[in-house]
């Protein structure tokens, strides 16, 4: 029975009147005449700005109610544009309200014009952008905080690059030791300018200078880790190679020093060429011994090139009591022997990445030849620049050679 009545007075409370939904919208309305004079405003605008009726209609102007940035704004860009558009939808301003505060709005306004084109009032619809205003200034605050995150960032980068450039640095020679008739060269390509490669060489005099050891490697690993390791492994084979001159007996030596310092899960190995050479005569004999190491390569005078097969050699610290294969070489006028790490033959390259390998390290190195140290490493240096992101491993290079005139004492090269 008392449906009918409870739905008249529902109905009853739906039945706003136009005049009702103007004065109580959620955004500001108000109308102005031509030369901006305010002839209507609604209760919402007003109740923002802290002003009455009587304060505002037939007395102010809109620009009145705007800070004076926004007045300035006002007079020499919005209204000039909206006499000619006709209409501009959501633009930035500040409002002054009663109490001296700013009100940021965006507002859109309309010309409303007669039956013949004449413009008559201006409507104009008015939204408080507090919040939105509050949300711009976070974004730029966290825009800022980004971008000084980001430059804190770069500083900490650039700070451990240069760090990692001196420990990889005092991880290898300062220089090459002179060797009289003997030209030779190195070189080191880091791959990653903030991780610690594990590659590693030496040159020097074992006896008088009458004999020299060398010897090149590639430890597992990268970071802290490797660089522990790679310092341990150089230093060993700089001792056991004063110790005794036989690169066998080196590299065993190192062997037995990796296994007794990394036991248990966290095992510690590398790959090693140790070399000796002495000079005799117009000659340079050649001792080497390799555990787990690629070849290494003879570029001859004559043209040739040759890999000197060390198949068989073991890793250094991986087993008790690993097998190293050794050979010997003599270097004559114009012949160059390289060592290197495999970061250059592990390169990919091409579209499909496909290995660079030791195939295309010969023939690069037999388009070269003759080619003494210097020349060599020049080249291969200009070789592994060309990888770019195909390079993700440092590579070592160690060049040992005889000038093609031995009557003129070659200056070494590192």
């Amino acid at each position: 029975m008392g449906l009918p009545s409870t739905r008249a007075a529902f109905s009853a409370l739906l039945e706003d009147s136009a005049e009702d939904l103007y004065e109580s919208a959620p955004c500001g309305y108000l109308s102005t005449l031509m030369d901006g004079t305010i002839a209507k405003v609604n209760a919402t605008l007003l109740g923002w700005l802290g002003l009455t009726r009587d304060e505002v209609v037939g007395r102010m102007h809109f620009s009145d109610l705007l800070t004076v940035g926004g007045k300035l704004y006002h007079e020499t860009h919005f209204a000039p544009l909206l006499r000619m558009q006709g209409h501009l939808g959501g633009i930035a301003l500040d409002m002054r309200t009663a109490q001296g505060a700013k009100l940021p709005v965006l507002v859109t306004s309309t010309v409303k014009t007669s039956d013949d084109g004449e413009p008559l009032l201006i409507r104009t619809t008015v939204f408080d952008a507090t919040d939105r205003r509050a949300y711009e200034r976070e974004l730029l605050r966290a825009r800022r905080v980004a971008e000084e995150a980001r430059a804190q960032a770069e500083a900490d980068r650039e700070r451990l690059r240069e760090a990692l450039a001196v420990l990889q640095q005092s991880l290898l020679p300062a220089a090459l030791p002179h060797i009289p008739g003997v030209e030779t060269a190195c070189h080191y390509h880091t791959a990653s300018p903030i991780e610690l490669g594990g590659d590693f060489y030496d040159l020097f005099p074992v006896d008088d200078d009458k004999r020299f050891a060398f010897f090149l490697g590639d430890v597992c690993g990268k970071g802290p880790q490797a660089a522990a390791l790679t310092s341990l492994t150089r230093y060993t084979l700089r001792a056991a190679a004063l110790h005794a001159s036989d690169p066998v007996a080196n590299l065993r030596i190192l062997n037995t020093v990796l296994l007794d310092r990394y036991t248990g899960d966290d095992p510690r190995y590398c790959t090693a060429v140790v070399g000796l050479l002495e000079r005799s005569g117009n000659t340079v004999d050649v001792h080497l011994a390799s555990g787990g190491h690629p070849p290494a390569l003879v570029v001859r005078g004559d043209g040739g090139v040759e890999y000197l097969s060390t198949q068989g050699g073991m890793l250094v610290g991986a087993l008790p009591a690993p097998q190293f294969v050794e050979v010997h070489v003599t270097l004559r006028p114009g012949d160059t022997l390289l060592l290197y790490t495999d970061g250059i033959t592990e390169a990919r390259t091409g579209p499909d990445r496909e290995l660079y390998g030791y195939e295309a390290l010969e023939a690069f190195a037999a388009g070269l030849a003759p080619a003494g140290p210097r020349r060599l490493v020049d080249a291969l240096t200009g070789l592994l620049r060309g990888f770019g992101d195909g390079l993700d491993d440092d590579t070592a290079l160690l060049a040992i050679g005889l000038p093609a005139h031995t009557d003129t004492e070659s200056e070494n090269q590192a």
